[in-house]
């Protein structure tokens, strides 16, 4: 099959893409990965032919990060956005459309991309990384106060859905109106039953073993894969970072990936000064909106990136912003996660980390602390959370998402056809 795979933000939203495009070559499919142009030369190291989009995600972060966690203020934001770009970004997609057998589409792409699929008489799969439009009892819409009443819980997810959808089309057809050529004649919500058509299957690219699929998502569209893991087995780390883990014990990691934050000094430093206060070396991943002090502390390297699968089995611990790829890959590797949610998904991602026993409870922006932080160095650094964090780090080592979500992918496909 020629499979285009559309996603958009940062690199925690395009390298699982990445990932599951590396498994279809692998696997005899001709792969597109249309994303951000700023990570063109990222995806086509891995032989993977990307479609450059336009737009800076890098904006979307710094709106994300404005919203300070309110759902109504994150749409609104992904509404200024996506208003200035969609009709370049569009235009994009519909050129790497041509001959395209299968689209496979982020959250950011949902009712755009089913709509494209519908437009060409083609399947198409909705791959999201956090759980959205499948509600559930077992717990809250993603920027939704957490509630211990099912019915409530529902509801947040049925009331997220809808203002996803009406704010979704209210902007759709005012952008149709300034590039009519572009869009589609009319959007349509992938996961309704249609007449002659399957349901979008819904693949949520997490590990069972962090968010057990709930009993209502008992529909057959509803699938829980496992994460979506890059490997990068030729990685050979600078001698920089080969002495200094050489140096003495296993590091804390601190990293913030692509957040862009107006207090990045403030909780970055914060959370050097609770590493030195606990007597822990330390490693800072700077990142987009890295923050770096004039004369870094002793025992303290700071990098621009370093991957995450090879980088955090090395260390004691990490500290981080709770992005999905970043939960991800700090669960895989079997040590405990300290989180410091700042937007979108990220609370909900500390709040899963500390359910299920692999790190303290996570800490807000507005209560980062050097107290707060050593507090939460020490609480990860106990037996139990330690034990924990391995457990869970094995049952994701041995799962493969990439896999799963291949034969369901294509499981489809043969359904589709039959169905048509």
């Amino acid at each position: 099959m020629n499979i285009l795979l559309l996603t958009y933000g940062s690199r925690g939203d395009v390298q699982p893409f990445l990932a599951l495009a590396v498994g279809l070559m692998k696997a005899g499919h001709t792969v597109t990965l249309a994303a951000p142009f700023r990570f063109q030369g990222f995806i086509e190291q891995y032989g993977i032919h990307c479609a450059p989009l336009a737009g800076d995600p890098d904006e979307l972060s710094r709106f994300f990060n404005d919203s300070g966690g309110n759902a109504y203020q994150m749409v609104r934001s992904m509404q200024k956005h996506v208003f200035r770009i969609a009709p370049d970004v569009v235009k994009g997609v519909r050129k790497a459309l041509q001959g395209v057998d299968l689209l496979v589409h982020s959250f950011a792409f949902t009712t755009g991309a089913h709509s494209f699929a519908r437009e060409l008489g083609i399947p198409d799969v909705s791959v999201q990384m956090f759980p959205v439009f499948a509600p559930t009892r077992s717990f809250p819409a993603i920027g939704m106060p957490a509630s211990g009443l099912g019915w409530l819980n529902y509801f947040s997810h049925w009331f997220s859905t809808k203002v996803f959808w009406h704010a979704g089309n209210l902007s759709y057809y005012q952008l149709r109106k300034r590039a009519p050529d572009a869009f589609p004649a009319k959007v349509y919500w992938p996961f309704h039953p249609t007449a002659g058509r399957p349901i979008t299957p819904l693949i949520f690219a997490i590990s069972p073993a962090v968010l057990a699929k709930p009993a209502d998502w008992n529909q057959p569209h509803m699938h829980v894969s496992g994460y979506f893991f890059l490997e990068n087995p030729d990685y050979q780390p600078p001698d920089a970072l080969k002495r200094f883990l050489e140096a003495g014990d296993p590091p804390v990691c601190i990293t913030f990936g692509s957040m862009v934050n107006r207090e990045a000094q403030r909780i970055g430093q914060a959370a050097l000064d609770a590493t030195r206060h606990t007597g822990n070396r330390a490693i800072v991943l700077s990142g987009w909106g890295g923050w770096q002090p004039e004369t870094p502390p002793d025992g303290t390297l700071f990098l621009d990136s370093a991957p995450h699968e090879w980088l955090f089995p090395r260390c004691r611990a990490v500290i981080h912003h709770g992005g999905a790829g970043t939960t991800a890959a700090g669960l895989r590797a079997g040590v405990p996660s300290i989180l410091i949610p700042h937007a979108a998904d990220q609370p909900f991602w500390g709040s899963r980390v500390a359910a299920i026993g692999a790190g303290p409870e996570p800490i807000s922006v507005k209560a980062v602390s050097v107290d707060a932080l050593v507090a939460a160095i020490h609480q990860a650094g106990s037996g139990s959370i330690r034990r924990r964090a391995n457990e869970i780090g094995c049952q994701i080592r041995a799962e493969n998402g990439v896999a799963t979500a291949i034969s369901l992918i294509e499981d489809h496909v043969k359904d589709y056809h039959r169905a048509i």
